[in-house]
């Protein structure tokens, strides 16, 4: 059986990066349906474009259109779901962009694993925690999935008829007792400007 190769690029990451002023890392966003994570990472995403920052938004609902199309909603599925992105999100921060990931990702095995391959190829990774309450969520309900499960038309929806293992200690928490998306936005923005600094 053939074993694949890791090919070691010609010209290092920090060649990369310092040439085209990139500061690659990855925003992992988790919280339940409803909770703000896609509103907050596209905001924040254009925020930082527009403060000339190579940034691009990995968003799990687009990723399932296409490279995760095979997958279901049974906990397996789930979690490969999770695993796939997390790969796409270490190559996205790897070429030099930062990354924002909004993706339920219910177990914490999971979003650990994203952790640690990224910090193990020495990429910044921060699991940011919207955290919206299930009341909060469910009075949105942004994409009526609340009601349908409700209705018993619709099963597995995390958090309320499937897990969802909520961050112990996550790096960021945002969303939480009502906060706006402009507040939460400020929070994030300055935790990538920060790194930035720190990276130069």
């Amino acid at each position: 059986m053939n074993t694949p190769i890791w090919h070691q690029p010609s010209m290092s990451r920090q060649e990369r990066w310092d040439s085209l002023a990139f500061h690659g890392m990855t925003l992992w966003l988790t919280g339940l349906s409803g909770s703000g994570k896609s509103t907050i990472a596209h905001e924040l995403s254009q925020q930082l474009v527009q403060d000339g920052i190579f940034s691009y938004v990995l968003d799990a609902d687009n990723v399932r259109h296409g490279l995760n199309n095979d997958l279901g909603f049974s906990d397996a599925d789930r979690t490969e779901n999770v695993r796939r992105v997390a790969e796409a999100a270490r190559l996205f921060a790897d070429s030099g962009a930062v990354t924002i990931v909004p993706i339920i990702s219910p177990f914490a095995s999971g979003r650990e694993h994203a952790r640690n391959i990224h910090t193990e190829d020495g990429l910044t990774f921060l699991e940011v925690f919207v955290a919206a309450s299930l009341e909060t969520c469910e009075e949105r309900d942004t994409k009526g999935l609340y009601a349908k499960v409700r209705s018993g038309d619709m099963k597995g929806l995390s958090g309320v008829d499937a897990p969802y293992e909520a961050p112990v200690t996550p790096d960021i928490v945002v969303g939480d007792n009502e906060q706006s998306v402009e507040a939460s936005v400020a929070i994030l923005r300055s935790a990538v400007m920060a790194r930035i600094e720190i990276g130069r």
